[in-house]
């Protein structure tokens, strides 16, 4: 499994390979860059096919990151960990999460952890028995997702504005693809919005209930794309924009929380070409990292206002990519490259 010469690659600063015999881990670290400060990043479980499959997650994950936290504004790195399992299956899923703190930990401080898809506070609560490079616990910053779907929903705004001349969502159709933690807060702000739902999950009795609470359509997960919506909102696992959905799109705008949407750089261009409107995945889901920015001497109020800046940021994104007729993603990158770049220490 090469590493240097693999795709995803991208001048990463660290690539450690966790192994615990004991509890069964088996992680993957990735720094990939602390020009603006130490890598933090979730730490994500999911049962990969294969181990490069779960590198490929961790290399582009932890890019992401990087840029998502200079374009936050934010005095931190990127980095990220994948453990790979079946969460719905963990044994001891203590002995695990204290396995993974004593990697953390062996980082010094190079890369802080905290929750991601399939892990929870209470898991890094348990790793941070080991090490205090750790954030997102209960008693500080805490759960980050509602903050994610705080700014994910004021992105979904930014590009109704932008593209609909519109600062309400009252009737209009967002598809919602993915209805976890994320998803569950963004559905509560689009309802109470006006906006109608059309949802699809692979877990049918939390879809259900979801759709229950929030008077919502449902679909199966394939249809999402088809669907006849203003805004399609994948916050799922990413790269569902590629070649085989990009031509089922009917939506006019593209936002949501879910990383590395893009399958490839130049699906960012074909949505252009299409004349839809891509909001970059780590500037509207910034909201989550931002909260944990403020976890000592947390302040709710104050990293509240830092993610209501999202709105904002974006709305500089799509004028910017309009002027120069280039793809969003585009500048997204290019923005948070001149950050990086300009920081380095």
């Amino acid at each position: 499994m090469a590493v240097f010469n693999h795709p995803s690659y991208d001048a990463h600063e660290q690539v450690v390979f966790c192994r615990d015999e004991e509890s069964g881990l088996k992680a993957i670290i990735a720094v990939h860059n602390t020009h603006l400060g130490p890598a933090f990043g979730g730490c994500r479980m999911w049962n990969y096919h294969s181990d490069d499959e779960a590198l490929t997650d961790v290399l582009r994950l932890s890019k992401g990151m990087t840029y998502k936290n200079a374009l936050a504004g934010l005095a931190m790195g990127g980095g990220k960990a994948v453990i790979i399992a079946d969460p719905a299956h963990m044994p001891d899923r203590a002995a695990l999460f204290r396995a993974f703190g004593r990697f953390v930990n062996k980082l010094g401080g190079s890369y802080y952890s905290a929750e991601d898809v399939g892990t929870s506070p209470a898991d890094i609560k348990i790793a941070s028995e080991e090490t205090p490079f750790v954030a997102g616990l209960e008693g500080k910053s805490g759960d980050p997702s509602p903050f994610t779907a705080l700014g994910t929903y004021l992105g979904i705004k930014a590009a109704v504005k932008h593209k609909l001349g519109r600062d309400s969502l009252q009737g209009l159709k967002v598809a919602v693809q993915g209805i976890g933690h994320v998803g569950y807060h963004l559905c509560r702000h689009l309802h109470e919005d006006g906006a109608e739902l059309i949802l699809t999950d692979i877990h049918p009795q939390s879809l259900a209930q979801v759709a229950s609470e929030f008077n919502a359509i449902t679909v199966a997960p394939q249809a999402i794309y088809s669907q006849d919506v203003d805004v399609y909102a994948p916050c799922a696992l990413g790269a569902t924009l590629n070649d085989t959905t990009l031509p089922l799109l009917k939506a006019a705008i593209v936002a949501g929380c879910a990383n590395n949407q893009l399958a490839e750089a130049r699906h960012g261009e074909q949505l252009k070409q299409m004349g839809v409107l891509y909001a970059p995945d780590y500037v509207i889901n910034a909201g989550g990292i931002i909260n944990v920015s403020f976890e000592t001497d947390y302040d709710m109020a104050k990293a509240t206002a830092k993610v209501e800046q999202i709105y904002q940021t974006l709305l500089t994104i799509f004028r910017e990519a309009d002027a120069q007729n280039r793809p969003t993603a585009e500048i997204a990158d290019e923005m948070a490259r001149k950050i990086i770049n300009g920081q380095k220490r």
